[in-house]
């Protein structure tokens, strides 16, 4: 998940130190229209589909994985 979010993240001193409670608009300064950018880079990687329901609920580097978890399982 870091490397995805690397090049969208402005605070990469706080993305190398990133928990699964690191929100990615807040902590790591994402603006959201490059959330959707991530959102999209994670479907790509991981050959999923995310819904707009499930990005509504991506806040947290916690919430992307357990999206793409369920996703995978």
């Amino acid at each position: 998940m870091v490397n995805i979010l690397k090049p969208y993240t402005k605070n990469l001193e706080l993305l190398e130190k990133a928990a699964e409670d690191t929100h990615i608009l807040d902590d790591l300064q994402v603006n959201s229209a490059r959330l959707v950018d991530v959102i999209i880079a994670c479907e790509d990687v991981f050959d999923i589909e995310i819904d707009d329901d499930e990005a509504d609920e991506i806040r947290t580097i916690g919430d992307a994985v357990r999206v793409i978890s369920n996703k995978l399982a």
